[in-house]
């Protein structure tokens, strides 16, 4: 094997402070959210453009990627997908269900606009429906309509540090019925489904080198989110982890095709997901290297899989791949993740479809319904 086993991981930017905004990017429509309710917008009149600095892949790689449709992607390349966990459940319903969609995650190491447009460039040549991104570094929190494309996203304050958003195009967005903007480090999206609703949360993890108090608080914060989203659902939990779960088989956790060796942030994802009967996807399937490791050194020396697509084990069948997509590439140290799953989403009316932003006391009551 070519892969190295990573003992750190690279220690995160100094922040710096600037001031909140109307709007983290220049010339997008925004409307901006609390817990409570929703504020007006403003417009502006340009569309921001693409910048031309941001690194596009070259060689092989890229070129593959390229030459490949995305329903070559669908009838698999020479690797074909092999599940190595199954996990029984009731899942007879998901399985008449003849639609596709593909859902990914993405550590960008901070989003400009021009890196924006290279992200949604890569979704739409992906076909990729439902996009979580890490690392945003935008301040506040709001909803953003962007071209063909809606974004959620939750940051600090003051400070360009930490951010998580979720990005759907124009086949989903009409399905949302709710999101969460938690904090700086996770956001979930409901969305309507038939025969189940769907709820995607994103998440980007404390890195190695942050304090343990800091580690409890985001455990604790996303157990809370995963307590208040209805137990029926179908979920995904994506995101940077900044954990190695390593390449040991764990019946019905991971399966045999995880990378390098657990340290203690993987053991602790794992008690998470043995906690909350949850499977780590993107460990299933058979894959050639290149396509397990999801984090590679600026030096291009080593390389590890720290990113991850978790679902409810009793949904595991619903999964029909998950794998990275080397030939992406927004300027970041980590490659963009995807799996793709079946299910139906519900259009609703936009005329009858009234945006909420869904706070705990409204998850737990549509729970008891």
């Amino acid at each position: 094997s070519n892969l190295v086993k990573v003992e750190e991981l690279e220690k995160p930017k100094k922040t710096e402070e600037v001031k909140l905004t109307k709007s983290p990017l220049a010339g997008e429509e925004v409307r901006f959210l609390t817990q409570q309710g929703r504020l007006s917008g403003t417009t502006s009149e340009d569309e921001p453009r693409r910048s031309e600095g941001v690194q596009h892949a070259t060689g092989e790689e890229r070129r593959a990627d390229t030459n490949t449709s995305s329903k070559n992607e669908a009838a698999g390349p020479k690797w074909k997908g092999h599940s190595a966990v199954d996990v029984s459940g009731d899942e007879s319903k998901l399985r008449c269900c003849k639609e596709e969609y593909c859902i990914g995650t993405w550590n960008v190491r901070s989003m400009n606009p021009g890196k924006l447009d290279v992200v949604k460039q890569e979704m739409e040549r992906i076909n990729i429906d439902i996009l979580g991104i890490s690392e945003l570094k935008w301040t506040g929190m709001g909803e953003l309509n962007s071209d063909d494309h809606y974004i959620y996203y939750c940051g600090q304050q003051s400070l360009r540090r930490n951010g998580v958003a979720l990005i759907v195009n124009k086949r989903v967005r009409n399905a949302i019925i709710g999101c969460n903007l938690k904090n700086d480090r996770m956001i979930s999206v409901r969305f309507q489904g038939k025969p189940f609703n769907l709820t995607v949360i994103q998440v980007y993890a404390p890195t190695p080198y942050a304090e343990e108090g800091e580690v409890y608080r985001f455990y604790e914060d996303l157990q809370h989110l995963l307590e208040i989203t209805p137990k029926i659902d179908v979920l995904f939990i994506i995101g940077d982890w900044n954990a190695k779960v390593g390449s040991q088989e764990i019946p019905g956790i991971t399966g045999r095709f995880g990378l390098g060796m657990q340290n203690e942030a993987g053991r602790r994802l794992i008690e998470f997901c043995h906690h909350n009967r949850l499977v780590i996807t993107n460990t299933l399937f058979q894959q050639p290297s290149r396509r397990l490791y999801t984090w590679t050194s600026p030096d291009g020396r080593y390389r590890d899989q720290i990113d991850y697509i978790i679902c409810r084990q009793r949904w595991r069948s619903s999964v029909q791949s998950a794998k990275t997509r080397p030939g992406a590439d927004c300027g970041s140290d980590h490659k963009l993740l995807i799996a793709k799953f079946r299910l139906k989403l519900k259009i609703i009316p936009k005329t009858t479809r009234p945006f909420r932003v869904t706070n705990e006391e409204d998850a737990t009551n549509e729970e008891a319904k």
